[in-house]
């Protein structure tokens, strides 16, 4: 019989919980939420090709700027010692179509940017064709470093063909004196395993990032070929690691909320991440 405790302690991993909320610092390059984000010369701001869900014309999109991240601070939280050491990190999501990722063609809906040095960077101006509001206000970010866990839903991946009841795993995590926190709707972090709302997610950015299903329906699931279920439920947890996880963010008569209390998850290849090559994260949104 498997040893739940055993089992999720080994697979623990370091997580940088996210505080969103007071004034922002003011200088270039700092950990932020919202505002205008800090660029290098010849920054060229993104867009995603794609259909609105009120307006269904396919469009060039902005993309809303969501939060950037001074490494050389946020790295000091970073045990795992999984990002740059130094450098910008900045994330960016298209909020009016608010794609959810389970179809390929939802690529560029989210972006990351990497930059390197702090001290070329510079606030961009805001497109003029990106609405006011999709253009946040600037709050301040504190962090603190956190350990991590995996849910019942990406605890099961590999083990589904176990018998294994969802109470049991909860009492396991009860006697770890692991408690769920009291406000669900805001829980924002880097790194670590994700506060999963609906479902695993590692095995649905293979799919669909990775060999392109369209896993948007009921029936989707029954289209994946047995060699590549087999593949994604062996490798997905290990090769697919969470980046930054975002929930509700409210300030000052502000609020952003995706879908109904939900979160924006963007995963990213371990060997990207390694590698520093930012360029092919995938996005899931996930509400309840």
């Amino acid at each position: 019989m498997i040893n739940i405790k055993k089992e999720l302690e080994k697979a623990a991993r370091n997580s940088i919980r996210l505080n969103i909320a007071g004034t922002a610092e003011r200088r270039v390059g700092a950990t932020k939420f919202g505002g205008r984000p800090d660029v290098p010369a010849g920054f060229r701001w993104p867009y995603y090709e794609g259909e609105g869900y009120l307006d269904e014309t396919p469009k060039s999109r902005p993309l809303s700027f969501i939060a950037q991240f001074d490494i050389a601070e946020i790295s000091r939280y970073d045990t795992d010692e999984l990002l740059p050491k130094t450098g910008l990190l900045s994330f960016f999501y298209e909020c009016e179509t608010m794609r959810w990722g389970y179809d390929p063609k939802d690529r560029g809906c989210a972006r990351v940017f990497y930059f390197e040095g702090i001290n070329a960077l510079s606030p961009a101006e805001f497109p003029d064709d990106l609405e006011d509001d999709f253009r946040f206000p600037e709050i301040g970010v504190t962090a603190f470093s956190e350990k991590s866990y995996q849910c019942y839903e990406d605890f099961i991946v590999q083990r589904e063909k176990m018998a294994m009841e969802w109470d049991k795993f909860d009492e396991v995590l009860e006697n770890m004196g692991i408690e769920e926190p009291d406000d669900l709707d805001d829980l924002s972090k880097l790194l670590g395993w994700a506060d999963v709302i609906q479902g695993n997610m590692t095995r649905e950015c293979e799919l669909v990032a990775g060999r392109g299903y369209y896993l948007g329906d009921p029936d989707s699931w029954e289209r994946v070929t047995p060699r590549d279920r087999q593949e994604t439920e062996q490798w997905a947890n290990r090769d697919w690691l969470l980046l930054f996880q975002l929930g509700t963010v409210e300030a000052d008569g502000f609020e952003l909320m995706f879908g109904d209390c939900g979160r924006i998850y963007f995963y990213i290849r371990r060997d990207d991440l390694a590698e520093r090559n930012f360029d092919n994260v995938w996005l899931i949104l996930q509400c309840g």
